[in-house]
């Protein structure tokens, strides 16, 4: 199935629900959209095909059938055409070309929240300074698939689009200072950051990640109240988001970390929850919960595939602040976790 470059912002606001948008946001959409070709008996999608990619149809004539037997034919130039084609996931059709077919598919998630932003107010490429670049373009459409953001309660995303500020930066500034104190958290915008730490006997820096649009850091000392545990460097110009504390707290860790008493964890924990103890192992030896899967916070990240995303975690620490942001990850990654409200040493154990 070749490629083709035949769309425009004219072309593609003649579809459902494109013709809603305003020109930047379809100009946006545009560098997202895949337009291609199909040959007579060239199948589009399979039906139980969960690719979930919403499919247009430009021009010539498609069949679609269930189980073998033919539903109906879809024309291009029509009005069903003008709508999404069998938009259901897994999808519940099969789609084969009658003669020569030219299409074009676009992430579906992508498209409603983009829609659901632009309804609230919110995605105006004007409210972060010019029209970006391709690559600046690319940051929001990567932090709208992100985990975390899959997360943020409706109701605060338009505040968080509306607190974020822009941040210039030059390659080899640093944005943050690995023993500093934690005041911003940051999502990339465009160029490429480094992450790093210090290494114990305080030799070479040990590169732990880069960073491109779309992604973002600084929330565990923001949630820990503890110094950054890593420094970040530009390694390219680049346009960082920046985000305060309180903004923080307020839109992206209360909503999204969920907070258990020691009855609820010792509940959930029965009906096969597993505990995570995110303290250094010599914390973990002196005194754990049974069973108990040890991942240090500072490995976490670096760690996550020894964590299954189906099984349910009860993070704790001593206090509650360590296993706050490790719980922040682990959503932010897609998998499922809740603190123990005030860790081991909250006086709520028994």
């Amino acid at each position: 199935m070749p490629k083709t470059n035949d769309m425009d912002v004219a072309r593609l606001k003649g579809f459902s629900p494109f013709g809603a948008l305003k020109t930047d946001n379809l100009e946006s959409l545009l560098a997202k959209v895949t337009t291609l070709q199909a040959s007579q008996g060239e199948t589009l999608f399979s039906k139980g095909d969960s690719d979930e990619r919403s499919v247009y149809l430009l021009s010539g004539t498609i069949e679609l059938t269930t189980d073998g037997s033919t539903k109906r034919r879809v024309t291009g130039g029509t009005d069903e055409a003008n709508h999404p084609i069998a938009p259901m996931f897994p999808r519940q059709e099969t789609a084969v070309a009658v003669n020569d077919v030219q299409y074009f598919t676009i992430d579906s998630e992508l498209l409603d929240m983009t829609l659901m932003l632009h309804q609230t107010g919110v995605y105006e490429v004007s409210d972060f300074g010019s029209k970006p670049s391709a690559e600046e373009g690319d940051w929001m459409t990567s932090f709208l698939r992100t985990e975390l953001f899959q997360q943020i309660p409706p109701h605060s995303i338009q505040q968080l689009f509306m607190r974020l500020k822009r941040r210039d930066f030059k390659a080899g500034d640093i944005v943050i200072q690995q023993g500093s104190a934690g005041d911003y958290f940051y999502i990339v915008r465009s160029g490429k950051c480094m992450v790093s730490r210090e290494t114990p006997a305080g030799k070479k820096n040990i590169d732990l990640a880069v960073m491109g649009p779309g992604g973002s850091f600084g929330e565990e000392a923001l949630i820990s109240e503890t110094e950054r545990n890593a420094t970040v460097t530009m390694q390219t110009d680049g346009i960082l988001m920046q985000l305060g504390r309180e903004d923080f707290q307020e839109l992206l860790n209360e909503p999204l970390v969920v907070q258990l008493d020691n009855e609820q964890a010792d509940e959930a924990a029965a009906d096969g929850a597993i505990w995570l103890d995110v303290r250094v192992p010599s914390e973990c030896a002196a005194n754990s919960k049974s069973g108990a899967v040890n991942v240090p916070l500072y490995l976490l990240r670096h760690k996550l595939d020894v964590l299954d995303k189906a099984t349910p975690y009860i993070v704790y620490c001593d206090t509650g602040r360590r296993s706050a942001a490790a719980a922040f990850i682990l959503n932010k990654k897609g998998y499922q976790s809740a603190v123990l409200r005030g860790g081991l040493n909250s006086g709520q154990q028994h």
